[in-house]
């Protein structure tokens, strides 16, 4: 066990987890939660009385918050779920390459590039691409992250 200064650290992350738990009876409607291993948007909930076995049910109804699918879900109001932690940052585009691949840079100037045009909704992509229009526009795009997936939701064109 001689000590001569030659080691090697490993490096991890910091073991965040991308949910956490919470009782289905804490849920509120605009909030996120995980439904079958999706992220979802809360759209209503319908809770029903105690029944026989006494647990009032919640009945959610939520829209995946990357495809727009709707998902339903019913939780007794006391068992716990998992809600996903959900990120929004503002990114610039830089450029857009043939293939719909984007180069991105944040406020302090960090680029990004492993950004695609988004598929859903339909058109955003071809209409992001249309607002910034080989460069000549400044788009700065909203990127939503959630359970490690990345997407852009929504863009908008800097007037210069």
């Amino acid at each position: 066990m001689s000590d001569d200064g030659d080691y090697h650290i490993e490096q991890v992350d910091a073991g965040a987890s991308a949910t956490i738990p919470m009782e289905a009876g804490q849920v509120k409607k605009g909030g996120y939660m995980m439904i079958k291993g999706k992220p979802c948007k809360i759209l209503t909930i319908s809770v029903s009385k105690t029944g026989k076995h006494g647990h009032a049910k919640c009945n959610f109804l939520a829209v995946d918050i990357f495809t727009g699918k709707k998902l339903e879900d019913m939780i007794p109001s006391t068992h716990g779920t998992t809600v996903p932690i959900v990120n929004k940052t503002e990114w610039e585009i830089i450029d857009i390459d043939e293939e719909g691949a984007l180069t991105l840079m944040d406020e302090g100037g960090n680029q990004k590039t492993d950004m695609n045009l988004p598929d859903f909704p339909d058109t955003l992509g071809e209409d992001i691409r249309n607002a910034w229009s080989g460069g000549d526009n400044s788009v700065m795009v909203s990127v939503q992250s959630a359970v490690g997936i990345e997407q852009i939701i929504a863009y908008k064109k800097e007037s210069a």
